[in-house]
């Protein structure tokens, strides 16, 4: 559902730019509200002249919808309902609509006309083309080795049923991206943590709302090179999804440009169930043998992986500073079978420690990449829960946290529940892993790589910060059998309604 925001004027907006952009890359509907300085400069104080621009919203149109500057307050109803509307369809996004001083003080002297809202709502997402999808349907019935690569489309969580629906009667294993939550990290047909090599057979992929077909498709480790997709020669790829229907240049986040055999712009939560039944008609009397086989061969490979990710976590269980097994495990150990929410997640590898078995176990986020999202987007997503029941879990990183550690307040002041865990590995250490790649490439000293990037010496006390801002603060933590008494405390206060800290100095991943 989409939030409103206020922002005040240039510097708010300014302010506002990069969760602008995130919202924008998250495909997230927000209606921005701005005021502006007059433009009739006899109106203007001294500071209005550096508060008003020509025009306001160039700041952010690069990385909206839609953006509007109603000159009466007579336009106003439309320019909103339109803004609404926008932002609402598929594929969402923000939007924004500033209002000058002078339209804002403008004495109302008859009624307002306001329409009935309900007449202006987003049109219907679309269906998918028949004859498209029929194609889809064969390719996939005849597939030896089907792979289905789960996106976005998590955004509804009503298509998750038939996504799994089609997985099993296909026993097409799936690839679950680390957005927004798809498929249960539990199932067997979940060959996530065997992407490449489940992909390497494949001879027929299904996307679903994948925002870019090259991150789930392409290897591992991206270097500065010739882009190399993890499918064998010849495997054609279905993209399901309304992405295509975005247009906008100015950043790219769709990324490389993959041959699609059969692209289709439509609803998933609409052309899933219709694939499902294509699919069904056409699987002939020699499939069951084939779906059996398919079936058992992921079932091994899923077994293999669990095994590989249980090994990591024994032997990284009582490593100090404390791992991210240990973390993950030790939170996935208190939550387990109970109603929560992961509304961050920090590290590459914690869904082989927790159980993520429903929507609300990764409600997906920060595709923008900057530092600062996690906290106040934490926040916001509690928010939205609060009164649900349901504990809310954010796992930040120290670099992350401190960027916007302020947020905390307004979780203090308006009793916002949330547990908070900070991976505090003392480092801006996404960036020391690239300061490092380069020294590497450039023959410079490797020992360099933690210069104006390293968070120590002296290192921040951020539950002291925390408690600054009136949130019960825990840690450091340092030592491994401390973290599950600390976290039982700390949720013990989410539980009572308020917010908690717990401080974890960490492994760098």
């Amino acid at each position: 559902r989409p939030m409103a925001t206020g922002l005040h004027n240039i510097v708010g907006l300014q302010h506002a730019a990069m969760a602008i952009f995130n919202a924008w890359c998250d495909r997230t509907p927000i209606l921005n509200l701005g005021g502006g300085g007059p433009q009739d400069a006899a109106h203007r104080r001294s500071t209005d002249w550096v508060h008003t621009a020509l025009v306001q919203g160039n700041l952010v149109r690069d990385f909206v919808k839609y953006d509007d500057q109603p000159n009466s307050i007579e336009a106003l109803p439309e320019a909103l309902l339109k803004a609404y509307r926008i932002a609402t369809a598929e594929p969402r996004g923000p939007v924004y609509v500033c209002l000058d001083t002078d339209v804002q003080e403008r004495e109302v002297k008859s009624p307002v006309f306001v329409p009935d809202a309900s007449q202006f709502r987003a049109p219907a997402p679309p269906a998918p083309n028949p004859e498209a999808l029929r194609e889809a349907g064969d390719l996939l019935a005849q597939a030896q080795w089907p792979v289905i690569v789960a996106g976005e489309l998590g955004r509804n969580p009503e298509a998750l049923k038939p996504l799994r629906e089609l997985a099993e009667m296909l026993a097409a294993p799936v690839i679950d991206m680390e957005g927004r939550f798809a498929f249960p990290n539990t199932h067997p047909l979940n060959l996530s943590n065997a992407r490449e090599q489940a992909l390497g057979e494949a001879d027929v992929v299904l996307g679903l709302d994948v925002p870019s077909l090259g991150v789930p498709l392409g290897p591992a480790v991206r270097e500065r090179e010739a882009f190399k997709p993890a499918l064998r020669p010849g495997a054609k790829i279905i993209h399901i999804t309304l992405l295509d229907l975005e247009r906008q240049s100015w950043v790219s986040d769709n990324m490389w440009l993959l041959p699609v055999a059969v692209p289709i712009a439509a609803d998933t939560l609409i052309a899933l169930p219709q694939l499902i039944e294509l699919c069904r008609g056409r699987l002939g009397a020699d499939a069951k043998k084939r779906i059996d086989g398919r079936r058992a061969k992921a079932e091994a490979i899923f077994a293999e992986a669990k095994k590989r990710s249980q090994a990591w976590i024994e032997q990284s269980w009582s490593q100090k500073p404390i791992s991210s097994a240990r973390l993950f495990g030790e939170i996935n150990a208190r939550v387990k079978g109970k109603s929560w929410a992961l509304v961050h997640a920090h590290t590459r590898r914690w869904r082989e420690a927790l159980d993520v078995t429903e929507a609300e176990h990764g409600i997906g986020g920060g595709r923008g990449g900057g530092v600062g999202y996690g906290l106040p987007s934490s926040i916001g997503a509690a928010l939205g829960y609060k009164g649900s029941g349901r504990l809310c879990v954010s796992v930040l990183g120290d670099g992350d946290f401190l960027m916007t550690s302020n947020a905390l307040w307004t979780a203090a002041r308006y009793r916002i529940p949330l547990l908070v865990v900070v991976f505090n590995n003392r480092s801006y250490y996404n960036d020391e892993e690239h300061q490092e790649r380069m020294a590497r490439w450039r023959d410079r000293p490797v020992q360099n790589k933690g210069i104006g990037i390293h968070i120590a010496e002296p290192a921040p006390d951020l539950a002291a910060i925390a408690r600054a801002l009136s949130v019960e603060g825990f840690g450091p933590i340092t030592e491994p059998d401390q973290l599950g008494p600390t976290l039982d405390k700390a949720i013990e206060i989410v539980r009572s309604g308020r917010p908690a800290v717990v401080d974890v100095v960490t492994q760098p991943r």
